[in-house]
């Protein structure tokens, strides 16, 4: 028997050093992804899963990544950025806004009347990324991805055609630009995060809110309001978004899964995510529809234009204040959009 094992035991290490060799121990890794709408919303089902989804397949499965909607791992929605900063959560998807002032060159997308095709604007973004905010801004977290939603609008228990009509209603807005821009106009801007807005709706704090279609759905805000608003042509506004990672979570990564990560991340995935989200907005309006609810139309943007353009004065002048030259920040956002990310598309 003692031969037996001699023989056995330098066959056992053989095959060991072969089973690590082949990758069958190699290092595998869970990360925790956080975000604020429940996991049956169109971003976390239609945008985030499919990206975890993808990373853990191409990662033979030595990435898993658990999924925490709704806050499950605690604080507010404004704290998601520093979750990710501190490690409280690897991974985390986010309105920029939320924390306002904080990452001001992604209000380029914000002004009002910019954005006219979520697509085109999330490529534009994540260019401006990474020559303007990758080693300023976000330098502390690793940005995953970078995009906007569809067209921004008005969602009020009273209509809305005109500037006018806003007179001495509570709207919510989801950013600082989008907070302005409902002053101008007349409203009282109260700020709260989307999961806010349903109670908020009910119990008769605001009179609206300022969302894109999509979130109707998860908001169930065609229940909870009888009128719409909609722009033709460019967007009253649009939100910025992010999904960030933990740096530490990434540079702990062996290369091999650092690449499978950078391979699903960027450049494609922001332009699909932005137009995903897009794309959920007419099902969500056929909601309104069949709710028999009212949706107003404004073709002639005119007046819109000239009671908040000067958003966009006092917006460059703020960021002159931090040595941002914000002008050429909106320059370069119109001349992406209208050029080179023309006509942009992506699937993951």
């Amino acid at each position: 028997m003692s031969g037996i094992k001699s023989v056995m035991r330098p066959l056992a290490v053989a095959a060991i050093a072969t089973i690590a060799t082949s990758g069958a121990l190699a290092q595998e890794v869970t990360l925790k992804m956080h975000q604020f709408l429940p996991a049956q919303a169109n971003v976390p089902a239609k945008v985030l899963d499919v990206w975890a989804d993808k990373v853990e397949a191409a990662s033979d499965g030595r990435i898993k990544i658990d999924r925490f909607p709704s806050m499950q791992l605690g604080g507010s929605p404004p704290e998601l950025m520093d979750q990710a900063i501190d490690g409280i959560a690897d991974i985390v998807w986010t309105v920029v806004g939320y924390t306002p002032g904080r990452f001001p060159s992604t209000e380029v997308f914000e002004l009002p009347f910019m954005v006219e095709d979520a697509r085109e604007a999330s490529c534009a973004y994540w260019n401006l990324f990474e020559s303007h905010m990758a080693d300023s801004e976000f330098a502390d977290v690793k940005i995953l991805g970078t995009w906007v939603h569809g067209p921004g609008m008005f969602h009020t228990s009273e209509p809305v055609n005109t500037p006018a009509d806003l007179q001495g209603m509570k709207i919510r807005g989801g950013s600082r630009l989008v907070n302005q821009l409902l002053e101008l106009s007349g409203a009282t801007p109260v700020g709260m995060p989307v999961p806010a807005v349903p109670e908020g709706l009910s119990k008769g704090v605001i009179d609206g809110t300022t969302i894109p279609w999509e979130v109707t759905t998860a908001l169930k805000i065609p229940e909870l309001v009888e009128f719409h608003t909609e722009f033709e042509g460019p967007a009253l506004y649009t939100l910025t978004f992010v999904l960030a990672m933990n740096k530490g979570a990434y540079e702990g990564l062996p290369d091999d899964l650092k690449m499978v990560m950078d391979e699903n991340s960027g450049l494609n995935f922001s332009i699909f995510a932005g137009g995903t989200q897009a794309d959920a907005d007419g099902p969500a309006r056929e909601i309104a529809v069949e709710n028999g609810n009212e949706i107003i139309i404004v073709s002639d943007t005119s007046e819109w234009e000239a009671v908040v353009n000067p958003i966009y004065d006092t917006w460059v002048a703020e960021l002159a204040e931090k040595d941002i030259d914000g002008q050429a920040l909106i320059d370069e956002a119109k001349a992406l959009m209208q050029g080179e990310c023309k006509g942009a598309t992506a699937d993951m």
